[in-house]
């Protein structure tokens, strides 16, 4: 619609992820830098963390473009709460490997059969687990395995893991102590800061043959960037309504008042949830698991080995952080609904209202 208004090639602002749209901003660039670097080095795990739309899908889509002329057979898993006795299974679906039935022993052996194949013929085997916030831990640990897969001491799997910030939590968990052992590189992905934020929304427009038309007034870029915290989704959905707003109104220079409007329109809808709101979520989850076997805090020698918790101790320790990210999973997700429910009943309450004053009138 507003495409056409401004006459541009495309939608520049969809919220789908697509790498033709790649923005190469620092933190990006130095993302994009690991997982170059992971493949470089041809084994073990890569972990890019982000919080929620800051862009980590659209790297993915990026790294298989250019992995388009590489030796290398990649397969991207994007995860849910996959348990351990599937997880096998999908990493085989996702390499088109035969999984139904089969037993986890005769899982791995294929898999290592076309792992040992692909080495033979100078390719590199790549496993991309997105979303991977959403696995059990356990489930990681399936992964690990993969990559006990070796000839000649060389790796013949590699996997990057991305995912949401609470995926920190699963590595740093008392269990996973062997599968941290094998992170070669870790970035968190932050939101655009505020100049990014202007390079960004400017870079999307002339990639779909933005000729000026709308210009933006001066003070509209900060305005953006305040009301989106810089996250690249929000601002797509941002500046998507904006312009569909302009061609509505016939606006051709974008000025403060029509971004206000704006803000005040996507303020109201349930979608809406202020910048910050997941990431300060996340922050107090990962907060209240606190560790449950301190070094130091000055204990001598044989105090320190005196409260050294015994293996059966760590055993239960881990089940019981298990299920403590389980229920924190559900509050969050509670707490979201809530917020949801309450954005509904006062835009019910506002309907009324109007239609109280409208009945008044008559």
């Amino acid at each position: 619609m507003y495409d056409d208004f401004y006459k541009l090639d495309g939608k520049p602002f969809q919220l789908t992820p697509d790498h033709k749209f790649f923005f190469n901003s620092k933190g990006h660039n130095r993302a994009m830098a690991y997982l170059r670097y992971g493949l470089e080095q041809g084994e073990g795990f890569i972990v890019i963390t982000g919080g929620i739309g800051t862009g980590k899908t659209t790297l993915v889509r990026n790294l298989f473009d250019e992995l388009s002329n590489m030796n290398v057979m990649a397969a991207q898993l994007v995860t849910t709460q996959v348990d351990p006795d599937d997880m096998l299974r999908m990493v085989c679906a996702s390499f088109g490997l035969a999984h139904e039935g089969l037993n986890k022993a005769t899982l791995l052996h294929n898999l290592e059969a076309i792992a040992r194949a692909r080495h033979a013929e100078g390719k590199q085997m790549l496993l991309v687990v997105d979303e991977a916030q959403n696995l059990p831990p356990r489930s990681v640990e399936e992964l690990r395995m993969l990559s006990n897969f070796q000839v000649n001491n060389k790796a013949l799997v590699q996997t990057f893991l991305l995912g949401q910030e609470e995926f920190k939590r699963t590595l740093q968990s008392p269990g996973m102590e062997q599968v941290r052992q094998r992170i070669i590189a870790s970035y968190h992905l932050d939101p655009l800061s505020a100049e990014e934020t202007a390079k960004y929304i400017l870079h999307r427009l002339q990639l779909v043959g933005w000729k000026e038309d709308p210009t933006f007034a001066e003070g509209v870029f900060p305005m953006i960037f305040e009301f989106t915290g810089g996250v690249p989704r929000r601002i797509n959905a941002m500046c998507d309504r904006m312009m569909l707003y302009g061609c509505l109104e016939e606006l051709h220079t974008l000025e403060k008042d029509a971004v206000l409007s704006v803000m005040q329109e996507l303020e109201q809808e349930v979608s809406f949830d202020p910048p910050g709101t997941e990431e300060a979520e996340q922050s107090q989850q990962l907060a209240s698991v606190s560790p449950l076997h301190p070094t130091g805090g000055g204990l001598n020698g044989n105090q320190a080995a005196a409260t050294q918790p015994s293996p059966q101790t760590l055993a239960h320790a881990d089940e019981l952080v298990y299920r403590i990210q389980d229920l924190e999973k559900e509050i969050s997700s509670l707490k979201k609904t809530l917020r949801n429910e309450q954005k509904l009943l006062r835009k019910a309450i506002l309907l009324q209202m109007d239609l109280d004053e409208y009945e008044d009138l008559d």
